[in-house]
């Protein structure tokens, strides 16, 4: 497996999970633990940005300090990567966003580009890449792709659930591209989806 592939051990995101899996769990539920879980995979996935030194005026005095110094944008793969944006705008609430809009076609479970709206040249530092579900891996690496050809130069994948078949094809792509996920689960099934899994996340989102 990928050594860029990084599952997170946090207990909260266990226990998120977990709940987010069941297939009790209601759509405005599940759009809230998307929210919470995509904070907690943020929180692991910036632990390497760059810092600059500073001086904070305190009530007591001055005391040394940090600032992040590089600018992030996220990236989500419509649609069902929008589930992730709020959550991590709470944390970083001076991130850009753009949206990247593919499909994947149910035959051939090849990613289709229907809506680009990035902007001239890159103006961040960071890209991190949003979709809940790394399955066949196609969609991440036409978004990569599409980064990468804009001129992005560092760039996470940040999802909750992903497949072995998704990491290997994105890790063989990409191979300096991060992944940051909550698990990764058994394997895929015949028709492209993650098993054990969480059902269709767009779908289970948006009540669709």
């Amino acid at each position: 497996m990928s050594a860029k592939l990084q599952v997170s051990s946090h207990p909260l995101v266990k226990h998120k999970l977990s709940l987010l899996r069941d297939s009790a769990t209601d759509h405005r539920k599940f759009r809230e633990l998307s929210r919470e879980l995509a904070l907690l995979l943020c929180y692991e996935a910036t632990q390497d940005l760059a810092l600059t030194p500073t001086t904070v005026a305190t009530p007591m005095g001055e005391a040394a300090g940090w600032e992040a110094s590089e600018l992030i944008g996220l990236v989500p793969i419509l649609r069902a990567g929008l589930g992730l944006v709020d959550g991590i705008q709470e944390l970083l609430p001076n991130v850009q966003v753009w949206h990247i809009g593919l499909y994947r076609d149910e035959e051939t479970l090849r990613p289709v580009e229907y809506y680009n709206k990035l902007p001239a040249a890159p103006t961040v530092q960071v890209c991190l890449v949003l979709d809940p579900m790394l399955a066949t891996g196609g969609s991440a690496i036409a978004t990569v792709d599409i980064l990468k050809r804009w001129g992005a130069q560092r760039i996470k994948f940040v999802g909750i659930l992903a497949a072995p078949e998704g990491v290997e094809a994105l890790a063989n792509a990409h191979p300096d591209v991060s992944i940051h996920v909550a698990e990764l689960d058994e394997r895929l099934n015949e028709i492209g989806f993650i098993v054990p899994g969480l059902g269709d996340a767009g779908d289970r989102m948006f009540g669709t």
